[in-house]
């Protein structure tokens, strides 16, 4: 049988529904609605990925960390021999307009917004917990907002899609070596392979899982190697067309 992501136990549903609004709404691309998490919430994960906030194509699959950015987190994974034992939430449930990032990361401390983003991180880990990466400065700022987060390694690193590549790559690399040695991988994992070079290749890519997408996405969702592979740069199959990118999507299949 095929596998899929069943969603969440009734316990979090009920507390994902009791997410707060975002505290301004026009810094939020919001009508969409809310994307929560990608990966274990059963408490099996050994590595919890923290990042800023869902995009246009993590609003198709309804989970976290699916699209371009979410693949290069994919790759990451697979280096430290993870195939399932993770879990991918965000700072903010509701995706942000780029340009309002820096504005907003004072207000992940608003008392309704940390209590709740606080009581997911706490429910979907569990003692099986090696290792936190926090990737960009929003990610960051929530993490370090996390009171009763659990004593294991932190790793800082920026958000997989930082546009200073050379920086990125670098301090990817340095958390890979760091973090091989802290997590166990899964069975069929492997940790002992190459890490990053001076510029992202597709080997350094990993498509989505099944097991982390709803049952009846299709096949190509979660894996835009063909997008990158094409001519002019493109980088995911979902995006957001100006001036309307509060309310349409573009989602193109391939060929």
């Amino acid at each position: 049988m095929a596998e899929f992501d069943r969603g969440p136990t009734d316990g979090l549903a009920a507390l994902f529904a009791r997410v707060p609004d975002p505290p301004v709404t026009s810094a939020f691309w919001f009508d969409w609605g809310p994307v929560f998490y990608r990966g274990r919430l059963d408490g099996s994960a050994r590595v919890l990925i923290v990042a800023s906030d869902p995009g246009p194509t993590e609003r198709i699959a309804g989970r976290s960390l699916v699209g371009n950015a979410g693949q290069r987190v994919q790759g990451f994974l697979t280096k430290l021999g993870l195939t399932r034992s993770y879990v991918c939430l965000n700072a903010w449930a509701y995706a942000l307009h780029p340009g309002e990032a820096s504005a907003m990361e004072g207000r992940l401390g608003e008392p309704a917004q940390r209590q709740w983003r606080n009581s997911v991180f706490d429910r979907a880990t569990d003692t099986t917990l090696q290792a936190v990466v926090a990737m960009g400065f929003l990610a960051q700022e929530a993490v370090r907002l996390w009171t009763a987060r659990p004593p294991v390694t932190l790793v800082e690193v920026p958000h997989p899609s930082n546009p200073n590549t050379a920086a990125l790559l670098d301090a990817w690399r340095d958390a890979v070596a760091l973090l091989r040695p802290l997590v166990t991988p899964d069975e069929d994992g492997d940790n002992t392979g190459p890490t990053y070079g001076t510029a992202f290749e597709e080997s350094d890519y990993g498509a989505i899982p099944r097991r982390d997408l709803p049952f009846g996405a299709p096949a190509f969702l979660g894996d835009d190697a063909w997008v990158r592979a094409g001519p002019g740069g493109a980088q995911n199959a979902v995006r957001r067309p100006s001036p309307d990118d509060g309310h349409t999507l573009i989602w193109k299949a391939p060929g």
